[in-house]
């Protein structure tokens, strides 16, 4: 991950956290602060270590070895083995979804526990240069340990939301002078806690970018690829699900305007492309 998206992720974390601990103490006291964050942690504790089997059977993903699916390995180990040498984490476990729209997702609580999956979609559309770019990006959440920073942000918010559910069926702090504030954060906490989980998403996406240019030694291949993603899977839309949609390298089905863009869990391509333009 590069610096600027560190401190920019450690600073969304810690607004996160600051929204947390100031909602909690308005909404339901001290208790009510721990109650909240005990449900979110009990919450994200099975979606961390189980999130990925559950999303590779949600896509009926097929194992890649040198016995199943022995021609996509034959192309695709080499490629991945070069780049975690290079990244200095071990080899994940491979993984094909039979889906003709073109995308790829790695999943794993750390790089020992790991996988990469791409559609049969990407590997057609693809040559190898772009291949091993998006691979490299994949590798990059995995190296970076980006779905343990989602996990975290995920059971922050999910605090939050929780704090705010509880406070509007038990009636939050009877006695909080300031009841203005209360509400606001009853109404706005959870909106506000969702478009910075969303916000730190976005930022990973630039730091897998960046991490797809720096080991394959070029940004043009991971340019290439997503030209090609842009334009392909809004041809071929596939069929994902809202609570997995952050994990893919395009988000796997359309969506435009401003207020779609807040709540997109990707930056725009467009964005990303220029980013690694300016990589030299």
């Amino acid at each position: 991950m590069t610096t600027a998206n560190t401190l920019k992720t450690v600073f969304l974390l810690g607004l996160l956290s600051a929204l947390l601990l100031i909602g909690g103490q308005m909404l339901g006291g001290r208790n009510g602060l721990y109650i909240g964050l005990l449900m979110a942690v009990v919450m994200n504790f099975g979606s961390y270590f189980f999130s990925e089997k559950i999303a590779l059977s949600m896509y009926n993903a097929q194992p890649v070895t040198p016995t199943e699916n022995p021609e996509v390995y034959r192309r695709v180990y080499p490629i991945v083995a070069n780049l975690c040498q290079r990244m200095g984490i071990p080899v994940p476990k491979l993984w094909l979804i039979p889906e003709e729209s073109p995308n790829a997702f790695a999943t794993g609580r750390n790089p020992s526990h790991s996988s990469v999956a791409m559609t049969a979609g990407v590997l057609q559309l693809m040559d190898d240069r772009e291949l091993e770019g998006v691979l490299a990006h994949e590798l990059g959440h995995v190296k970076n340990r980006y779905i343990l920073t989602s996990s975290v942000a995920a059971t922050i918010a999910a605090a939050i939301t929780q704090l705010s559910y509880m406070a509007m069926f038990f009636g939050g702090r009877r006695d909080d002078e300031d009841r203005g504030g209360g509400l606001f954060m009853l109404i706005l906490g959870p909106i506000a806690a969702t478009l910075i989980q969303l916000a730190i998403s976005r930022t990973r996406e630039y730091s897998a970018d960046a991490s797809a240019a720096q080991y394959t030694g070029t940004p043009y291949g991971m340019i290439s690829a997503l030209q090609k993603l842009e334009t392909y899977s809004k041809r071929i839309p596939m069929e994902a699900t809202p609570a997995t949609a952050h994990m893919f390298i395009v988000m796997p089905f359309g969506g435009g305007g401003v207020l779609s863009k807040l709540f997109s869990t990707h930056p725009s391509t467009a964005d990303r492309i220029a980013r690694l333009q300016a990589i030299r």
